[in-house]
């Protein structure tokens, strides 16, 4: 990893600090200004579907495809930090598992520049359960870093937490 690209996923994890805590606001950039190509609100807001997508297919290798090969996944339902593709993929294998069908109940999303945005917000997840067959829903909030990578956007760091009051 080049100093450049070290330095810029600095600024992607602080920026995502910094929304996390409310105190970064819509467009203000922290990784950059305005750039030639800068997607759009709703380009980086369907990320989600297609991450939405990989669950469906039950696949973890499928779901971790969508994660940079050194990206953060703080999870749902796991209180293991995962900091690695094996660290992801399993935590999926498990969760598939569960077939969750996530939907975003709110979302906000900072556009940073061309090739890094945050998307954060509140969804929830339809689980069955794999042992019983019982049906529940579980409502957490969720914050996306994304990069773009070879030309593709990748997720670098995702949180998501169970709500506190749920």
């Amino acid at each position: 990893m080049t100093r450049r690209s070290i330095s810029k996923r600095a600024a992607i994890v602080t920026a995502t600090a910094l929304v996390a805590a409310g105190t970064l606001t819509a467009g203000v950039g922290v990784a950059g200004g305005e750039y030639y190509g800068k997607p759009g609100k709703t380009e980086i807001a369907g990320l989600f579907d297609d991450w939405n997508a990989a669950l469906q297919t039950g696949d973890a290798e499928k779901v971790a495809d969508l994660y940079a090969s050194d990206a953060v996944l703080l999870p749902t339902v796991s209180n293991e930090v995962r900091v690695d593709r094996a660290g992801i993929v399993d935590y999926f294998e498990h969760f598939l598992q569960n077939k969750p069908v996530g939907t975003k109940v709110k979302t906000h999303v900072d556009v940073l520049d061309s090739n890094s945005a945050i998307d954060t917000g509140v969804y929830e997840f339809a689980l069955t359960d794999h042992e019983t067959g019982e049906k529940r829903t579980v409502e957490a909030r969720y914050t996306y870093a994304y990069e773009k990578v070879g030309g593709q956007w990748k997720i670098v760091n995702h949180h998501s937490s169970a709500m506190p009051e749920g």
